[in-house]
């Protein structure tokens, strides 16, 4: 089988319709370009998204990293990855992947970047899940007590016994007073009598 050629309207449709969000910037680091997954994606015109247009739609916490990494990949020529809110079309904030590359003109020269997008909000989320479970997880196991079966000791933190009483009272707000349960009180009348 042998590779067939694109014509200009090929390539366009399978830009347009590829199942991500692309964009190109030119020399001088103002985007030029979207296609129509993202212009739906973000619900606003190419218009609005052109030069620095498409930053309104970076959520406010992630815009500073967000330039930052862009800016200066750009001028290192050098290729970045990274994440970010962007705002959809209904208003929801999804977490954005977001790769650029350097592309050249026809003779060779820096002409830009080319750039994907990919909505991984799914992932951040599964994730993010992942780690409140392990903090959750984290925060019972920093709650157990070592404590001896028979005598009733604990064993703190340095790795020495302690009574119970003691370690409980060097540990919280608690004294302690001692008194006899029914049930040991029955037991111990039984020893005397």
């Amino acid at each position: 089988m042998s590779a067939t050629a694109l014509n200009a309207d090929e390539y366009r449709l399978l830009v347009e319709q590829a199942p991500i969000m692309i964009w190109r910037a030119n020399r001088e680091a103002r985007c030029d370009y979207f296609n129509e997954r993202w212009l739906a994606f973000t619900g606003r015109t190419m218009e609005q998204e052109l030069g620095d247009g498409w930053a309104q739609g970076v959520h406010p916490e992630d815009l500073p990293g967000c330039l930052e990494t862009y800016l200066t990949s750009f001028s290192l020529r050098q290729a970045f990855e990274m994440n970010y809110r962007l705002r959809r079309h209904d208003g929801a904030w999804r977490w954005i992947f977001d790769r650029g590359v350097p592309f050249q003109d026809n003779q060779g020269g820096f002409a830009g970047y080319i750039g994907s997008c990919h909505d991984i909000t799914e992932r951040m989320e599964a994730e993010e899940a992942l780690r409140q479970a392990r903090k959750r997880e984290m925060d019972q196991l920093r709650g157990l007590l070592s404590i001896c079966a028979k005598c009733k000791k604990i064993r703190d933190e340095k790795g020495q016994w302690q009574p119970l009483e003691s370690y409980i009272s060097k540990h919280s707000r608690t004294d302690f007073s001692h008194g006899l349960c029914p049930h040991c009180l029955a037991e111990f009348s039984k020893g005397l009598g």
